[in-house]
């Protein structure tokens, strides 16, 4: 079974789209042949239910012309594991960042091949047990043993017969987690090649646009109370010059 279906080719304009977003936060962007810039993108508007978020993976090939491919997944802990954590502080939830050298191919959970966390990452966790992601964004903590791996749903034909899994359920406590079986397969296979050209240590990277989004909208709120409040005090001034 094949993952073209279920994957979206990547065009000239497109990965371009996403290396300014790299160049944008001074990320590393890997350029010698077959290495792969691997980036996740967590949706504006977050659903623990559905894999609603996207991995791509740029790459240059021997003749130094760009390629990508964009797959769906999940960044996100299901609704099972933020209402019954695994970790009494709340489920795992990655920050947005570039993490360098953080992951190398072993088994996910002993069975079959992944890209493992190797090194200390810092996650937010949810505090309110709620169906909703919910976290300080000034507390996380930090350890090298989470798991926080990039694995598969289902294996196979999953629920539709083509690879897909159609919920995140038990698939996902803070991973990234690939929707369609088939599709991780392909990446592991580029994956692995890599290991081949360069060794067995792997880069990833993580938009976090529904952050951005509650930033956007604080400082939004922030900026119309400021404005009205120098609006009322405008208008305390005419007052009293007026009752002069």
């Amino acid at each position: 079974m094949s993952c073209a279906e279920n994957s979206k080719v990547l065009n000239r304009l497109q990965i371009g789209r996403i290396l300014g977003m790299m160049r944008s936060k001074g990320y590393v962007i890997y350029t010698d042949p077959y290495k792969l810039n691997i980036i996740g993108v967590r949706n504006t508007n977050t659903n623990p239910v559905k894999f609603d978020d996207t991995l791509s993976v740029l790459w240059k090939d021997d003749r130094n012309i760009w390629n990508g491919k964009e797959y769906a997944i999940t960044t996100d802990p299901s609704t099972r594991y933020l209402n019954r954590p695994i970790n009494k502080l709340g489920a795992a939830i990655m920050p947005n960042g570039q993490y360098i050298d953080s992951w190398k191919i072993r088994k996910h959970r002993g069975k079959y091949d992944a890209l493992g966390q190797d090194k200390i990452i810092c996650v937010y966790r949810d505090y309110d047990r709620s169906d909703l992601l919910t976290f300080d964004v000034e507390s996380q903590s930090c350890e090298q043993n989470y798991g926080m791996n990039i694995h598969k749903a289902k294996s196979g034909g999953a629920d539709d017969g083509q690879g897909n899994t159609a919920e995140i359920g038990p698939y996902s406590a803070g991973c990234q987690v690939f929707q369609n079986s088939y599709c991780f397969e392909e990446f592991m296979e580029m994956a692995k090649y890599q290991r081949e050209l360069y060794g067995n240590a792997f880069t990833y990277t993580l938009f976090d646009l529904s952050l951005q989004r509650k930033f956007f909208i604080k400082r939004a709120l922030y900026s119309t109370a400021i404005t009205a409040s120098v609006g009322l005090i405008g208008y305390g001034i005419y007052l009293t010059q007026q009752e002069d």
